[in-house]
């Protein structure tokens, strides 16, 4: 996934003002006479009145936003329709700080805009707003319409209906379904006050006073109190983002498995970085759960262990080398093998040429012996130049860390950022070419993207082939919650053709010699269950060891409530056949509001 911190904007900024770059295609504006609230929002999720003016649109004030470039208020109309696929609430976009009152009766007239977070390139639903408002307040401190509450037997447990296949699969302009789908029941509640009540939350509080709940208790629940994300049919109805009309500084630092105990209320709102919202005026008090980090078993003498960990654009300048340290040290048991993902160049992001990691990988070296660690080796190669994506300027790489007390590294001379690793055959058995050396370098698959780094090491007498991944990001997929049904998965494309090498390439290691032993780890950027992981396993060239894991337990990333899998480590027939390993999903991060990375390591140990 894209670094949460570089997919924001800028915190509390939940939309981006109006603009003709974000709204869906409109009719020319016509004017309407007056109209209620579920007049406007409708059936569908795109209003009827959308690119009309509506007049003295009467409602009581809900919420007041007055941060952020969406600044404005929701309205909903005391005295609602029937139809309980038409919402009774609204937002009215203002732009400027809103001079109204939760609490207050007014009578809004202003244009119907169909407004989509992110843009329409996105594929996010649009949410209905009343923007360029003339404001009417008629009396202040009237009760505010009782919140719906949103629990286990409100929401349906499908998530949403399949798109219109004569409208590219949007679900736009089909009628809402409240009783049958999640998606649709929280879109018939758009902009209207709601709340929940005693909810765990799912997804840690993140940098932009975040979090998410689950109103599902038992919704595939993991052994640690999150949501487990195991299918693309098992998108978990009962997730729900958190934010705050209050101060951030007031906001909870949750963890997973903690709760929001009492009510929490609030509009319920869409932005681009999750989809719906309950945007609270009335935040629960936070219960924890305690919620610990693990620690892996040590190795055994006989054991090799290995691990893969995404340190999140690890620079000079980071204050994280300590933690990522102890983490190592005392969390991973100073594995045998550490291959590192997102580690940055010696000056970060700043753009100016500079590839050389020597002095990130050193300062982490050095933290790890000052934390009580061995004094690790290492091995990477530089990549071109901006070439292999990540932040700009980051030039972000693989690199492997190794114990010389207890592995060797084989150099072979020759590797470098172009030149492709190959496999030769030397007395009955598989040797790299290189080593290390990066696995065809100049295919296409690979641009803008970083290259799997191989490397041969020895344990106790047995050759071990290592290949280091960091695949294609999920950057422009879209979400959960868009508009079309099934979303797209843009992003897989690159990602499959990476995966086709990665296997082939495995594939002509176990050509020469078929017993073995080859470890393919790193942030694969998918889950255990897709495509990308079942390209990578090939015709049994290749197993993904998180699947030898309960099913609760597997998960190394949380996103959007969700818990999933990227973080994988593959193993050849040789180490599976053996039945003799362990795996170990070491969850230190992505559980915890003060993560130090936004992915959890893993750890695999087996005896060669």
């Amino acid at each position: 996934m894209p670094s949460k911190k570089s997919a924001r904007l800028a915190a509390l900024t939940v939309a981006a003002v109006c603009s003709a770059a974000s709204a869906i295609v409109l009719t020319s504006p016509a004017h309407a006479d007056t109209v209620r609230i579920h007049d406007i929002q409708g059936t569908t999720r795109i209003s009827p009145y959308a690119g009309q003016k509506v007049t003295d649109v009467a409602g009581i004030v809900t919420g007041v936003r007055t941060y952020g470039s969406s600044r404005g208020f929701w309205i909903q109309d005391p005295t609602p329709d029937d139809n309980p696929a038409t919402s009774e609430g609204v937002f009215v976009f203002t732009s400027s700080t809103p001079k109204v009152a939760v609490g207050d009766s007014v009578t809004v007239t202003g244009t119907v805009s169909e407004y989509v977070p992110g843009g329409t390139s996105t594929g996010n639903q649009s949410l209905t707003e009343i923007t360029k408002p003339t404001v009417a307040v008629v009396s202040s401190g009237n009760a505010v319409p009782a919140a719906t509450v949103i629990d286990a037997k409100s929401v349906p447990g499908e998530y949403t209906p399949a798109g219109d296949t004569a409208a590219s699969n949007s679900i736009n302009g089909l009628t809402l379904q409240p009783s049958k789908y999640a998606l649709d029941y929280y879109e018939s509640l758009e902009g209207m006050n709601v709340q929940v009540a005693d909810t765990r939350v799912v997804t840690a509080t993140d940098p932009y006073s975040e979090l998410w709940v689950t109103v599902k208790p038992y919704e595939h629940r993991t052994h640690r109190g999150g949501t487990l994300y195991g299918s693309y049919d098992a998108q978990n109805t009962g997730r729900l983002q958190i934010q705050s009309l209050g101060s951030t500084a007031d906001f909870p630092k949750a963890n997973v498995g903690d709760t929001l105990t009492g009510s929490t209320a609030g509009p319920l709102d869409y932005n681009q970085f999750g989809g719906y919202t309950l945007v609270a005026g009335r935040l629960g008090t936070l219960k924890s759960g305690g919620l610990e980090r693990e620690t892996t078993k040590k190795q055994s003498r006989g054991e090799l262990a290995v691990a893969t960990y995404n340190v999140e654009n690890l620079d000079p300048s980071d204050a994280t080398f300590a933690a990522h340290a102890s983490a190592i040290v005392n969390n991973l048991q100073s594995p045998d093998i550490v291959s590192l993902e997102e580690i940055q160049d010696n000056n970060g992001a700043k753009d100016d040429g500079t590839v050389d990691a020597s002095e990130t990988v050193n300062k982490l070296i050095d933290a790890i012996v000052a934390a009580g660690g061995p004094k690790y080796d290492w091995r990477s190669i530089n990549p071109v130049n901006d070439q292999d994506g990540g932040e700009p300027g980051g030039n972000i790489r693989q690199v492997f860390l190794f114990n010389p007390e207890r592995v060797s590294f084989t150099d072979r001379a020759g590797g470098d950022s172009t030149t492709a690793v190959g496999v030769t055959k030397v007395h009955g058995k598989a040797q790299l070419t290189v080593s290390p050396g990066r696995v065809d370098p100049a295919d296409d698959a690979w641009k803008s993207s970083r290259k799997p780094l191989a490397g041969e090491f020895v344990f106790r007498g047995r050759t071990v082939f290592v290949i280091a991944n960091h695949l294609n990001s999920k950057g422009g997929d879209q979400g959960l919650t868009s508009q079309y049904q099934p979303p797209v998965r843009s992003s897989e494309t690159q990602r499959h053709a990476q995966a086709t090498l990665v296997n082939a390439f495995v594939k002509s290691i176990l050509d020469v010699q078929k017993n073995a032993d080859v470890i393919t780890l790193g942030d694969m950027n998918d889950f255990d269950f897709s495509d990308t992981t079942k390209i990578l396993e090939g015709d049994g060239e290749l197993w993904s060891a998180i699947k030898s894991l309960p099913k609760s337990e597997r998960y190394t990333y949380d996103y959007q409530g969700n818990q999933q899998v990227l973080d994988q480590i593959l193993i050849s027939p040789s180490i599976r056949r053996g039945c003799d390993f362990d795996y170990d999903s070491v969850h230190i991060n992505s559980e915890f509001n003060d993560q130090i990375s936004d992915h959890d390591p893993q750890v695999l140990r087996f005896r060669p």
